[in-house]
């Protein structure tokens, strides 16, 4: 047998171990990807859930030109409306309002006083998520030429809620003012309910991440829509 046919049948018995280890390399591989992510996935979650937990209820903030409370549960509604009320905003917008709830409603459960409804406090119906809430907000803003808004809503949702309303306000700078209604921090957060709060929320908060590079919303019937035309907004 001559030196050249030697090297072809050593080649020949190679080539079917070669491609038995394939599929073995491929699996390898695909586990060490998906153990990379999932490392990624919850070291996001740690820094997320910590960097919440930290968030405090500023006890004396600066006053802006406006204030912002997106509903979602009576203390953000009570915060606002002091912020209000000691003038650390010229107006309130309540945002996400249920479409039963009328002025005079809000009135008598924040104790805010009709007066005070009547001359500084606007109502938003239209906005069903966090979404909605920037976009009525930043129509809202833009309506009154604010150059500096307090935004109030829970510490848990504060940091969705600033990306995407800064998304959408442009040049108006977002002072957040956290509402914390659990102390979170000295690793309270993971507590088996505050756990599921912030993981539920965390998840939403890498959605609304995830559509500033391909934007989509809900439609009506729950199905995802990309559209061009969101990201410039």
């Amino acid at each position: 047998m001559t030196g050249q046919q030697e090297s072809d049948l050593a080649g020949r018995s190679a080539e079917p171990a070669a491609r038995r280890r394939s599929p073995s390399r491929i699996l390898w591989l695909s586990f060490l990807g998906a153990a990379g992510l999932c490392a990624v996935f919850l070291g996001g979650f740690a820094l997320f859930s910590t960097h919440v937990s930290r968030m405090a209820t500023p006890s004396d903030p600066e006053a802006a030109d406006a204030i912002i409370v997106l509903t979602g549960g009576q203390a953000r509604l009570d915060a606002a409306i002091d912020l209000l009320k000691s003038g650390k905003g010229k107006r309130l917008l309540i945002s996400g309002v249920h479409p039963d709830a009328n002025r005079d409603d809000l009135s008598a459960v924040t104790g805010g006083g009709k007066q005070l409804f009547s001359c500084c406090v606007d109502i938003d119906h239209a906005a069903l998520d966090t979404i909605g809430n920037a976009e009525e907000s930043a129509k809202w803003v833009r309506t009154h030429d604010y150059g500096k808004v307090i935004l109030v809503t829970n510490n848990y949702h504060m940091p969705r809620s600033l990306l995407e309303m800064g998304r959408l306000l442009g040049a108006a700078e977002l002072e957040p003012y956290p509402v914390v209604n659990t102390r979170l921090d000295d690793g309270r957060w993971l507590q088996p309910e505050a756990l599921r709060v912030l993981f539920t929320e965390y998840n939403k908060y890498l959605v609304a991440l995830a559509r500033g590079v391909v934007p989509w919303r809900p439609a009506a019937n729950g199905m995802g829509v990309v559209s061009a035309t969101a990201a410039s907004k």
